[in-house]
């Protein structure tokens, strides 16, 4: 399983730890992931995907899961993510 979010696209970055000494090792920042399950109230389903802390709040901040994949760019999407924003916006263009 990739350490990205499913929402955003946010990854492993890299960067160095700095000792004391100001030696220099090579590390890896792991975005902070959570398995959560995201309700749509268009859809009238629950959909569990991995997300990152500051993606839930953003989720949370922009009023839920449909207002949020509306306003989310496709390429940052993950396909499962892609494919809930498609059926979210065919369900409104049937109402």
């Amino acid at each position: 399983m990739s350490r990205v979010c499913e929402l955003t696209g946010k990854g492993p970055m890299v960067g160095n730890n700095v000792s004391h000494a100001n030696n220099k090792t090579k590390r890896r920042f792991l975005p902070n992931l959570s398995e959560v399950t995201l309700g749509s109230d268009i859809l009238d389903r629950r959909f569990r995907l991995r997300v990152s802390a500051a993606a839930l709040r953003t989720v949370d901040h922009r009023g839920g899961l449909d207002a949020f994949l509306a306003r989310a760019k496709d390429s940052d999407l993950s396909p499962k993510a892609r494919n809930i924003k498609k059926k979210i916006e065919k369900a409104c263009a049937s109402t």
